[in-house]
């Protein structure tokens, strides 16, 4: 999908990179060849603003248009509900159905409210302001009023626009992090526990829960296979675009003559569903118990605590036997196969949809290379929006990894503002 500059105006109207990259300019460059105009440290269309400050920007007349267009059809549709619900003869079903629906109007609804109001009053200043005009005081009062005014009605205006944009429902979910040595045996095993522990430290900056469910180590205790639940507000949504393929470029730990080897990772980022959403019959579910090897102790290797399910109509298969008891790794394996078939439903749904995501961003595919951390020169390379951050110590410390991901959102946000101009022309 290719965006305009028209578009890419707009997305600077309503959209402002994190403040960290504000303070880590000099270690953040970006690729010249990014498609885009992306250069939101120097460009005089991007500001910062500290929390409650109104952006000045006011949004193009041709979006105002449409998106008044849609603010009048969820008027509209709104009014159609409460004429249902406030029927006494209205079906129980109609009845939860609506009142559903209002639930879920009810946020924008306010939002319209406070605007309709704001620009009623504007409207009103300006009819006092022609009718005072020879009042000097009257006339330079009600000017300030209408000057504040109208920065209201242009921040109701910028929140409307955010919510009428399409969102993922699964972005306020739980996720499931699940991280795969790849290319490059024990050196990339290595890698792979780096990375799960950055995640670990980056879910604890955000006051997220970080639960280990599974690992798999190798022969020098690196981690052929990690699997963590992470639970907190918005975690999904903000860690989506971490699934793909990571590449390291380092002198690896058994390199006796220091030459630079490549190794690569995976990382899948699956949403956590809730028991509405996958229904596990049993028939469809194969379940195993045997001795788990490894750590744990002499419990550990002398009971079935170990659990091993397989969903026999898709051949998924998860493995479990991080804890000692049988129950919980059952239980922590039915977790991860609900989630896989939950993302496996997701993205079939998605693949029917019109595609809303930039070539630059990617799929969120799982075999995509998204992410390349060359310790030698120092620097980690996103190569989906061509950022390089230049303190690699500080991203796998889970410090500067929203350099990656906040700019990631900002282009997927880029995305749907297209969609939402196209879709409405």
């Amino acid at each position: 999908m290719r965006i305009n500059r028209g578009t890419m105006r707009l997305v600077e109207q309503i959209r402002t990179l994190a403040l960290h990259c504000r303070n880590n300019s000099s270690r953040i460059t970006k690729n010249p060849l990014l498609p885009f105009h992306f250069d939101p440290l120097s460009s005089p269309s991007f500001r910062f603003y500290s929390k409650g400050e109104v952006q000045s920007q006011q949004l193009s007349m041709e979006l105002i248009k449409i998106m008044e267009q849609r603010l009048t059809a969820i008027e509209l549709r709104n009014t159609s509900l409460l004429n249902i619900i406030n029927r006494p003869e209205a079906p129980p079903a109609d009845y939860a159905k609506a009142n559903k629906e209002l639930k879920k109007l009810r946020d924008t609804m306010n939002l319209i409210t406070e605007l309709r109001s704001k620009q009623k009053e504007i409207n009103g200043l300006r009819t006092l302001m022609e009718e005072c005009s020879e009042d000097r005081d009257m006339f330079d009062m009600a000017t300030e009023e209408l000057e504040q005014a109208v920065e209201e009605e242009k921040r109701l205006q910028q929140l409307l626009l955010k919510s009428l944009l399409p969102r993922d429902d699964a972005d306020e979910r739980d996720s499931i992090l699940e991280v795969r040595a790849g290319t490059g045996g024990d050196e990339a095993s290595l890698f792979a526990m780096d990375i799960f522990k950055m995640y670990e430290r980056y879910a604890q900056k955000k006051g997220w829960k970080f639960e280990v469910v599974d690992i798999t180590e190798s022969d020098l205790k690196g981690y052929k296979e990690a699997i963590a639940a992470i639970s907190g507000a918005g975690v999904y949504g903000r860690l989506k675009f971490e699934s793909g393929i990571h590449r390291v470029q380092r002198v690896p730990v058994t390199e006796k003559s220091g030459r630079v080897h490549t190794s690569a990772i995976s990382v899948a980022i699956l949403p956590q569903a809730d028991e509405v959403d996958v229904e596990l019959k049993n028939e469809d579910l194969r379940i195993d118990t045997y001795r788990s090897g490894g750590s744990g102790g002499q419990h550990a290797n002398t009971t079935n605590s170990a659990v091993r399910v397989i969903h026999i109509p898709t051949g998924l298969t998860v493995t479990i036997q991080d804890e000692r008891s049988q129950h919980m790794n059952k239980a922590r394996a039915l977790k991860l196969i609900c989630a896989k078939l939950y993302e496996m439903e997701r993205r079939r749904i998605q693949s029917s949809r019109s595609k809303l995501r930039s070539e630059q961003i990617g799929s969120g595919d799982r075999s995509e290379r998204i992410r390349t951390y060359n310790f030698p020169q120092g620097r980690v390379t996103d190569h989906r929006v061509g950022i390089t951050d230049h303190s690699i110590e500080e991203v796998m410390q889970g410090e500067n990894l929203d350099t990656f991901v906040d700019a990631l959102l900002l282009q997927q946000e880029m995305d749907a503002i297209a969609s939402f101009t196209s879709s409405s022309s």
